[in-house]
């Protein structure tokens, strides 16, 4: 069926889409503000860089088993209560960080904590998959994927305050109730497309528009999770994810850090830099969605519109080598707000990857195996980092990692899937 001229009337996919963003900026201010206390955390409870580590390193352990159970659960239970559920969990655990004192309580309540948002992005795709048709999705990725830019943004400028009027404990408990209010919005509003009261029948024929027809069938068998394994497509995700998903937990959980040390800033002024690297991130987040999208527009097929986009994104996180070595703190911004920038891009393509090559009801499923093995890669960072930082006491080897990880991984995307198949 062709898409239709003009746009359909009724936007309540973007209402969807504007939930999904605002639960991705919550997620992520939880997961951020370990990194923004850090330095605060260190010196008043004593920690050492590799205390640090592991408690990213039971994080990134819970998120990678969070999302190989997650993805299947929620392709069975469906989109809605499977948030609900997640937002739910991740909520309690953020709030349980006020209540630790030891790197042993903060390890437990990291771990709750990865546990409830492993299923974030699962169920986001999902959501994308079900409710917009494909020359829609990557824009629609895009979209929800820079709400984690827009709460890496927000946690520098409201954390701090927090911290600095009320004390660290204050900035978890009211970080953590946030979840709350989202869930609240959720579930009043939520349905899927055809129950939905607000859609059109024009909208639903728009967003069904370039679906295969199993995927309108409820009685079409669902894919069991251990055959997902047999698609290259899988694979490729999987690698893909495991190669570069560490580099953007490196960003949240140690750039802190990194503008501390090698520039001397602290609680009170790393807010700025911050800022530009995730409004760098979050241009590129969108503009990585509309550069593939614009590509196929223009005649490209999907194959090549996805992978020249993920082509481009590997080539700006190139400069990230330098990042370290340049004196200047706002040149040392540009760089690593770029590789973020192309960070954003190069997920936001991968993940509309999965839509375009599987059936909606086993998006949650793959997206939670590849982000399992982005977590798996987030643990041996966590370690490495930390251990480097210990020992060497310079951030050079991390950057020379990381910049080298999205061109290795979009060989071995290409290798394994030379040619998307585009299912619908």
């Amino acid at each position: 069926m062709s898409p239709p001229a003009v746009a359909p009337r009724g936007r309540v996919r973007w209402v969807i889409c504007a939930l999904l963003f605002f639960a991705t900026t919550i997620n992520y201010i939880d997961r951020q503000i370990i990194g923004i206390l850090k330095p605060t955390l260190q010196t008043e409870l004593g920690w050492t860089e590799v205390d640090y580590g592991m408690i990213v390193f039971w994080f990134q352990a819970a998120y990678g088993i969070g999302l190989l159970v997650s993805g299947a659960v929620i392709d069975r239970i469906g989109s809605k209560i499977g948030y609900a559920a997640a937002i739910t969990v991740w909520s309690l655990a953020a709030l349980f960080h006020a209540l630790a004192r030891s790197p042993g309580g903060f390890a437990l309540a990291r771990f709750a904590l990865g546990l409830g948002e492993s299923a974030n992005f699962p169920a986001a795709i999902k959501s994308v998959a079900e409710w917009f048709p494909k020359k829609e999705r990557a824009l629609a990725a895009g979209i929800l994927n820079a709400g984690a830019n827009v709460g890496a943004i927000a946690t520098p400028i409201v954390v701090p305050i927090i911290a600095i009027s009320y004390g660290w404990q204050a900035a978890f408990i009211i970080t953590g109730l946030l979840g709350f209010a989202w869930l609240a919005a959720w579930l009043a509003f939520y349905r899927a497309p055809a129950q939905h009261p607000r859609v059109s029948p024009e909208e639903l024929a728009y967003i069904t528009s370039d679906q295969h027809a199993d995927e309108l069938n409820a009685a079409a068998p669902r894919p069991s999770w251990a055959s997902l394994f047999r698609h290259r497509g899988t694979w490729a995700f999987v690698v893909a994810k495991f190669l570069t998903d560490p580099v953007w937990y490196l960003f949240l959980f140690w750039l802190p850090d990194f503008f501390a040390k090698r520039h001397g800033l602290d609680l009170k002024t790393f807010g700025p830099p911050l800022i530009a690297v995730y409004l760098l991130a979050d241009v590129g987040s969108i503009g990585g969605g509309w550069l593939s999208s614009w590509l196929i527009k223009r005649g490209y097929s999907v194959n090549a519109g996805r992978k020249l986009a993920l082509l481009a994104s590997a080539i700006l996180v190139l400069p990230i080598f330098f990042a370290s070595t340049v004196s200047s703190l706002w040149a040392a911004v540009a760089i690593i707000g770029v590789a973020a920038a192309a960070h954003q891009g190069w997920s936001s393509n991968l993940y509309t990857m999965v839509s375009d090559t599987f059936p909606s009801r086993s998006v949650a499923s793959v997206m939670g195996i590849g982000g399992a093995a982005g977590a798996v890669g987030g643990m041996i960072m966590a370690r490495y980092v930390g251990e480097v930082l210990e020992r060497v006491g310079s951030y050079l080897p991390v950057f020379v990692w990381a910049g080298s990880a999205y061109l290795l991984a979009l060989l071995l995307v290409h290798l394994l899937v030379p040619r998307l198949e585009v299912k619908g």
